[in-house]
């Protein structure tokens, strides 16, 4: 008797490995595992420049450079010093950089990035070791650490080192450790003290041992516009955060008000702007960054698609940088 001919399988009928290195058996994506690295293709240098986020860079840029600006009116009669506003960006960049690592890695390992819509993500792609992403991220506060360290020396401000490590820490529960509280809508709390307030009034300090009114309010302004970038990012991942149990502030308020507050957060900077304009004139030209931050409002208001709210995160990025860069200058020239 013949014996049945085995059908071949199809490639086509196959299960999507990737979908099942992911999920793992629960298919649950607050549940997923992570596929041994040997199982992917390989890592490229574009891989790992778009998991640091560049588009996010100017968060860190601006508050250094605000600071200063602002540590420099602070000592009228005295001098500036450059290597500590180089050692302050270090640490602020370092700290960026370290922070996107650290957030590609837990939300990779929890499963969060399983159905995003944006950018790829090392670790929940599956492009890359889990491990490797986080001993990136270590690697980059480590740098941030140094550099904070070397502040400490040159200021003899030995506190700073405490300030430093508070940093890092509250960088890594942002949305690491068993309840990140990035998950909980205190994402926007975390960008407004630490990559508005401290990293404003802390580059003031290394510049003139004292934090005057205009780092104190130019640290709230960046702040604000930092919160207004997390929102745009939010707002884009909010029902694939809402599956992942991911409860971000947008989650929390849902997009109406989430679009809302995009605005509120983007634009009450620039009333600040005015009042710092009527002692420092030429701050006046920071109002130009409203024809991005304008726009910005309008695309997140009436935009619907990733697309538009990635679009909006670029431009209120911008606005970011021309804030904190026109406003720094405005107070030191």
């Amino acid at each position: 008797m013949a014996r049945p001919r085995s059908r071949r399988k199809n490639p086509a009928d196959a299960p999507d490995r990737r979908k099942a290195q992911t999920y793992g058996r629960s298919g649950n994506p607050a549940k997923a595992e992570v596929a041994p690295a040997a199982a992917r293709g390989p890592i490229t240098a574009r891989d790992w420049i778009a998991g640091a986020r560049l588009r996010t860079l100017p968060l860190a840029i601006s508050p250094v450079v605000l600071g200063t600006g602002a540590g420099v009116v602070a000592i009228p009669d005295g001098p500036w010093h450059p290597w500590r506003f180089v050692l302050a960006l270090v640490v602020a960049l370092a700290l960026q950089v370290g922070v996107n690592y650290a957030n590609d890695y837990s939300d990779g390992i929890r499963g969060t990035d399983a159905h995003r819509v944006g950018p790829a993500r090392l670790t929940g792609s599956g492009l890359v070791d889990p491990k490797r992403v986080l001993w990136t991220a270590v690697a980059f506060f480590a740098i941030a650490g140094l550099a904070g360290l070397a502040l400490a020396v040159v200021t003899q401000q030995w506190w700073l080192v405490a300030v430093g490590v508070v940093a890092i820490v509250a960088a890594w529960f942002y949305t690491g450790g068993k309840h990140p509280y990035g998950y909980a809508g205190l994402g926007e709390v975390f960008v407004f003290v630490f990559f508005g307030l401290v990293a404003t009034a802390g580059s003031a300090f290394v510049q003139a041992l004292t934090v005057n009114l205009e780092a104190w309010t130019g640290g709230a302004g960046v702040g604000l516009i930092a919160c207004a970038v997390l929102m745009a990012n939010n707002l884009r991942d909010v029902e694939q955060d809402r599956a992942a149990r991911k409860r971000t502030l947008a989650v929390l308020v849902g997009p109406t008000a989430g679009r809302v507050l995009f605005c509120v957060f983007l634009l009450l900077p620039f009333v600040l702007v005015g009042f710092w304009a009527l002692l420092y004139p030429t701050a006046i030209l920071v109002l130009f960054a409203l024809l991005a931050a304008l726009p910005a409002c309008l695309i997140v208001i009436t935009g619907r698609t990733p697309r538009d709210l990635i679009l909006a995160l670029q431009l209120a990025s911008l606005v970011s940088l021309a804030y904190g860069v026109g406003l720094g200058l405005a107070f030191a020239v």
